[in-house]
């Protein structure tokens, strides 16, 4: 906690002017953030990211005409992303086009087991003070993505409803943490033992056959997706009014050369209600995903559909994007159920070296479940040679139940587009982890 209010003290402090009237932009404009962090394992993070808008002559201004985001930052351990974004409706005319291309590492992907509570998570296995032959490394793998995405929408009818369509290409590639590569530098104390002494919970899962050989490496996963949208808000990045509900059907077939072929459903609905005009709003997100046939790749099941990616990922459930304060990729299944409620306040406004800034404070609170669980095959598993725990150290057949977490947020936004997020969230439940604080971009939703 005390961590995020220095965070927050730290925006302010930046962003603090004497107020003046606002100034309507055209042409070029950009925000810039350096990315600076450090993780115990994974070490400093250093680059950053620009977002840049072109708002042509500013007669639609806080609307832009183009938007180009990027971003190219590194762990001194390994991981890093790498990131183009491109957003526009003046690309074609009529359409809404979006492109991203990416290439996410990550040396430490948290995987928690499948269908929540019913996967049971050990603190003492992952934290710090951990002191038997289990490490930090227990619930993570290595993951390298690279992904290709273009969605465009355009009306349907009216100005309310749209359509929307794209493909996505992902390629994912999958294994043991690098704990040679990790070790690198450490005092004694710190080294990580290797796999064949504390293996993880991927490679456990690997050896009992809950991961198939066939999944374990990754793969690539070829999406296309069709959709309509009814969208009434008043103003994209933040509204204060309005709603905004989409159904996306997802496919994988086979035409398309995938590993697997399967079809997902994705419904959002979003609403938005203004209490105080222009300084307090009431927001609300409610979310559920669903596989209607085939056989999904377990490392596919962590992504959330959606018409529109708000940050370098769209993952979950737990995590910056979805249950904030909960582990990372806690809540996984073959259908889940996500919420989220929001408070929004705009405290401050003020005008900077010609620029537009609001400063707002959030109060939420969110929850989600898995409602359609994934098949976990134990017939593999030898109860002798358990690594070295009785299995209900694994499992806990039924407990799952909704997973909830609550917290504080704080915004710092220019020229009404480029806004800096500071999150704080809280696991209500100890299965969930404690807390976590998360910095980025975008209001959630």
């Amino acid at each position: 906690m005390k961590r995020f209010l220095f965070l927050c003290a730290f925006l302010t402090a930046l962003l603090v002017s004497e107020a003046q009237e606002s100034v309507t932009k055209q042409g070029w404009n950009f925000g810039a953030l350096p990315a600076i962090t450090f993780d115990t394992d994974l070490g400093f993070q250093y680059g950053g990211l620009v977002n840049l808008y072109h708002y042509g002559d500013g007669s639609r201004y806080p609307k832009y005409d183009h938007s180009i985001y990027l971003e190219v930052s590194r762990f001194t351990k390994g991981s890093g992303i790498n990131r183009f974004n491109y957003d526009s409706d003046k690309l074609i005319p009529g359409l809404q086009t979006s492109v991203d291309i990416s290439y996410l590492s990550d040396r430490a992907y948290d995987f928690y087991g499948f269908n929540g509570y019913d996967a049971v998570v050990n603190k003492d296995w992952y934290d710090d003070e951990a002191a038997d032959y289990r490490t930090r490394m227990f619930y993570k793998y290595d993951r390298k993505l690279f992904r290709f995405k273009v969605d465009l929408r355009g009306d349907l009818a009216g100005e309310k409803f749209d359509w929307i369509g794209g493909f996505n290409l992902l390629n994912f590639k999958l294994g043991y943490v690098d704990i040679e590569k990790l070790n690198k530098n450490k005092d004694d104390e710190d080294i990580l033992p290797p796999h064949d002494v504390a293996p993880g919970l991927y490679e456990i899962y690997r050896d009992w056959g809950i991961i198939s050989d066939e999944d374990a490496d990754g793969g690539f996963v070829p999406t296309i997706k069709a959709g309509i949208v009814y969208d009434t808000r008043d103003n994209i990045p933040n509204p204060m009014k309005g709603m905004w509900t989409e159904a996306v059907l997802l496919a994988s077939p086979e035409f398309l050369g995938g590993e697997h072929s399967f079809t997902k459903l994705s419904l959002i609905h979003r609403q938005y209600f203004t209490i105080i005009p222009d300084d307090l709003s009431f927001a609300y997100r409610l979310a559920y995903q669903t596989t209607l046939t085939g056989d999904v790749p377990f490392y596919y099941q962590t992504q959330l559909i959606t018409s529109v990616m708000k940050s370098s990922t769209s993952e979950g459930l737990g995590g910056a994007n979805s249950l904030r304060g909960i582990l990372r990729n806690r809540v996984v299944g073959d259908a889940v159920f996500l919420g989220n409620i929001e408070a929004r306040w705009k405290f401050a406004r003020f005008q900077f070296m010609n620029n537009n800034f609001y400063m707002g404070l959030n109060a939420f609170a969110d929850f989600g479940r898995v409602t359609n669980k994934i098949d976990v095959d134990k017939s593999n598993i030898n109860v002798l040679a358990i690594y070295p725990s009785p299995l209900d150290s694994y499992f806990d057949n039924g407990a799952e139940a909704m997973h909830y977490s609550f917290g504080l947020g704080l915004r710092a936004a220019m020229n009404e587009n480029f806004v800096v997020r500071c999150d704080y969230g809280m696991a209500a439940d100890e299965r969930d982890g404690d807390s976590g604080i998360y910095i980025g971009l975008n209001y959630l939703f």
